[in-house]
């Protein structure tokens, strides 16, 4: 089956995004799929040589988005997807994101009666409240469920953002949820020389943080557990292994914490396994990745009750569970973790006994089944008649 999957975000870029992208893309490629990647041209692909991947690229042209440099946006290219679908037609489309690439794609594959099917991987709606634009969030979610609703199926990383988004309309949603890699994540990487670069002797706690730095992120909250961990247990060290728009801002705000920037994959993982709690209060979240890694990686995780810790947190189990928004409830368990050493190292190991049974074999055999079944389908769904614009929010 040939498989075009259109995508801003992809590998060499760095987040949880990318990740799933070129996990299902060589997952796929594996099981015989012919494989081509559609994606913006990025500034690391001039860099040294990386490993051939096990699928084809297409390199279109992009710009950096505006404040956040180390995405790119891809530019429209619906003339190039045309010439380049006529010459080699793929089975089925599938279209990862949302902007003027993706947007290009719809277009084009409809043009050609090429099946469609898309996946939803980003809140884009719920950031608007983070940047000052509260008043987009409607018809940023109009133009998404329009977007979505031109293709076959929409593929979401758990039922609770499926039926979320089934209420606001969306249609033929379906499951794709995530994996972790075992292998790369593991305790088995933790590193005494590194955890004696950031100070931390044995027995004090470290705790690391990996995501975007980002408003969305809630920083706020993270960095007054942190606060508080740190008035009461000065032994214990922080590490943020992350980049993005804030990292300047909170650099300066906290120099006692230790701020990589971002890190390859392999010393992602080692730093990963080095620490010992991972704290995530984002809200915003359609699975959140870094859940998992951190289980696999032997981190004691706290975080809100949805996405992926709604999946796979047992309360005082495998990890602390804190209901939706509990600002006061997050800094308690926050603190709770600091404090008990036994609690710490009692979830640590069941933690990375759960994550052993998230592999993403399964999520990739389900993928390939979906998306069979759309090659199957014929041509894409009507197109909607309401503009994105003026399309009702439910």
């Amino acid at each position: 089956m040939k498989l075009a999957l259109v995508t801003e975000t992809f590998p060499p870029e760095i987040n949880g995004v990318a990740m799933t992208l070129g996990q299902l893309s060589a997952g796929l490629s594996r099981r015989g799929f012919a494989v081509t990647v559609h994606r913006p041209r990025q500034p690391a692909d001039a860099g040294p040589a990386r490993v051939i991947p096990p699928y084809r690229e297409m390199l279109h042209p992009g710009l950096p988005i505006p404040g956040y440099a180390m995405l790119r946006l891809g530019l429209p290219a619906r003339r190039a997807l045309l010439r380049a679908w006529r010459a080699d037609r793929p089975d089925v489309v599938h279209v990862a994101t949302e902007g003027p690439l993706g947007w290009s794609a719809l277009s084009a594959a409809d043009a050609l009666g090429i099946p469609l099917a898309s996946s939803f991987h980003t809140n884009f709606h719920s950031y608007s409240r983070h940047y000052g634009f509260a008043f987009l969030t409607r018809p940023a979610l109009a133009y998404l469920r329009w977007f979505h609703n031109r293709t076959r199926i929409t593929l979401s990383p758990t039922d609770e953002l499926n039926a979320e988004l089934a209420r606001d309309g969306f249609r033929g949603m379906r499951l794709l949820s995530r994996g972790v890699d075992t292998d790369l994540f593991s305790p088995a990487r933790r590193d005494p020389a590194l955890r004696a670069a950031w100070s931390a002797g044995p027995d004090d706690p470290v705790f690391i943080h990996v995501s975007r730095l980002a408003a969305e992120k809630n920083y706020a909250l993270l960095f007054r557990a942190w606060e508080a961990i740190r008035a009461t247990h000065p032994r214990a060290r922080f590490v943020v292994t992350s980049d993005g728009p804030l990292r300047k801002k909170l650099q300066r705000a906290h120099p006692w914490a230790v701020f990589t920037g971002f890190l390859e994959r392999e010393d992602l993982a080692r730093h990963y396994a080095s620490a010992d709690v991972f704290l995530y209060p984002s809200l915003t979240e359609t699975f959140g990745n870094v859940t998992t890694e951190a289980m696999a990686s032997g981190l004691a995780v706290c975080a809100y009750d949805y996405a992926a810790a709604a999946l796979y947190l047992r309360h005082r189990e495998n990890g602390l569970l804190v209901p939706l928004g509990d600002e006061a409830a997050f800094l308690r368990e926050s603190l709770a973790l600091a404090g008990d050493a036994r609690l710490r190292q009692s979830i640590r190991l069941v933690a990375r006994a759960t994550a052993e049974h998230v592999p993403w074999s399964r999520v990739i055999d389900g993928f390939a089944r979906d998306l069979a079944e759309v090659a199957r389908s014929g041509p894409p769904v009507a197109r909607d008649s309401t503009s994105p614009a003026a399309a009702p929010v439910a």
